[in-house]
């Protein structure tokens, strides 16, 4: 089906140098013709809390244990504003990066959202989408108010000066329904792929569980580790806290985000970092403009360091590795620098074991979002056995991770690559770069619920992107 589709038949000038041609039936139009702010507040606050990402768009924020409590620190939800399934969610503070979405709920957001319903004749839907492409972000972050990146706001008028391509109502509810057929099946793939790279590292846990808790002999004496969730460990072993074992313990300052910049040093994210691995995943690159290091000369990593991260996904662990050159961690990462007569790598596995996962777990305090403090990080139980067998078992659990490894790196792969050519479809279809008419006159009756074009892309990613830029 996708294979089959075709550029329209005829095109002409948008007459917008930034649109370029557009298929010749199509409009242009200012935003202001296409919808209007709506401001209805909620007098009691009892309505459901919505949500607004860059990844999902507009979603229940429900509590994490399931209760009727919203899941906010607001004392009052009064004065939040009403929201009906149709409208558009704007994120004014986020919207140049593609937090705005079309809602499927009745609920309230944030005051300081703005919230517009659609004129007769458009379909909110298609808008989603468009609104959604990496062509119109890049607009939206143009014609936003302010001076630098993270102070751009996207207010009302903004928006309303902002052109957008305008097809025939009919071809409107043709796009939504071919982007819902094609990214489901995009979307069925990629879970796919998701449950097995899910079962590889299960497998893999099991080999670090085992080896860095009883070690590579069968026979081994064991005793009492005082640990209620461990049991036994090898008699040899000692077990201290890891502010035993390191000399250093930080996290970065707040606030560094606002210099990322194309050159720099690099700047270490919870994104850069698995809870599957210790090694860092290094392409994702950021980089830092700092205005002065004084003030980051603490954060900064040298080879061998130990990061941890302290907020969103706790339990991703890493060793910073020689080649990595200059860089520094953000607030949301904690660095340790161990001692010497212990091998990094080693500390590293203990922490990414069950050992490590069950003690971040129990530690986490409340707050914007769960993490661990500092102090947290220095309780953490380790377990040491005589260097010589920290390498042994480093190097074999190193050894037998690494078929694991190929094979994850492949299926992430096969998964990015899914992702881009996702975001490339919907960005040619919603621009009349393809034509869908035909092949949607094609398409089967579905009654799987339509998801959003982003509902599937990993959850993972979008708390660690979400930690780096809502401060």
């Amino acid at each position: 089906m996708i294979d089959g589709l075709k550029p329209y038949p005829e095109y002409g000038e948008s007459g917008v140098s930034w649109l370029g041609r557009i298929p010749a039936h199509w409009t242009v139009r200012r935003m202001k013709y296409v919808l209007r702010e709506r401001d209805a507040r909620s007098i009691d606050g009892k309505e459901q809390l919505l949500r607004v990402s860059q990844y999902t768009g507009v979603t229940q924020r429900l509590s994490a244990d399931g209760s009727d409590i919203p899941d906010t620190r607001a004392e009052s939800l009064v004065g939040y504003k009403k929201v009906q399934p149709d409208e558009l969610v704007v994120n004014i503070m986020l919207a140049w990066n593609g937090s705005l979405g079309v809602s499927r709920y009745t609920g309230i957001a944030s005051p300081a959202y703005c919230v517009y319903r659609f004129e007769p004749g458009v379909y909110p839907w298609y808008f989603h989408h468009l609104l959604k492409t990496p062509l119109f972000k890049g607009r939206i972050k143009s014609v936003s108010t302010g001076v630098v990146e993270s102070r751009l706001r996207l207010y009302s008028d903004d928006l309303y000066r902002l052109e957008v391509l305008l097809p025939p109502p009919n071809e409107q509810t043709a796009i939504v329904k071919f982007l819902d057929h094609a990214t489901r099946r995009l979307n069925r793939t990629i879970r796919a792929k998701q449950k097995v790279i899910t079962l590889l590292n299960e497998q893999k846990q099991v080999i670090i569980h085992h080896a860095a808790t009883r070690g590579l002999a069968s026979n081994v004496p064991l005793k009492p580790s005082g640990i209620p969730w461990l049991g036994d460990i090898p008699r040899h072993w000692d077990i201290a806290r890891l502010r035993n074992v390191i000399e250093y313990v930080t996290s970065g300052s707040r606030g560094w985000s606002k210099y990322m910049a194309d050159e720099g040093p690099f700047f270490l994210r919870i994104a850069n970092m698995t809870r599957s691995s210790i090694n860092l995943d290094l392409s994702k690159i950021v980089r830092l403009n700092l205005p002065e290091k004084g003030e980051a000369e603490r954060a900064k990593i040298r080879p061998g360091d130990i990061l941890i991260s302290i907020t969103a996904y706790i339990g991703s662990v890493a060793v910073a590795p020689a080649n990595l050159g200059e860089a520094y961690v953000s607030q949301h990462v904690a660095l340790c620098r161990p001692r010497k007569g212990n091998s990094s790598r080693w500390i590293a596995y203990v922490l990414l074991s069950p050992l490590g996962q069950t003690h971040g777990n129990i530690s986490l305090y409340g707050g914007t979002k769960d993490g661990l403090s500092l102090d947290d990080v220095k309780n953490y139980p380790v377990l040491l056995p005589p260097l010589d067998e920290q390498l042994k078992i480093v190097a074999t659990i190193d050894q037998k991770s690494e078929k694991y490894e190929k094979s994850l790196r492949s299926l992430q792969g096969e998964i990015d690559l899914l992702q881009e050519f996702r975001i490339r479809l919907i960005a040619d279809v919603v621009t009349g770069k393809l034509d869908v008419r035909e092949a949607t006159s094609h398409l089967p009756v579905e009654t799987e619920k339509v998801e959003s074009d982003m509902e599937a892309i990993d959850a993972i990613e979008e708390e660690f992107q979400e930690s780096e830029t809502m401060r």
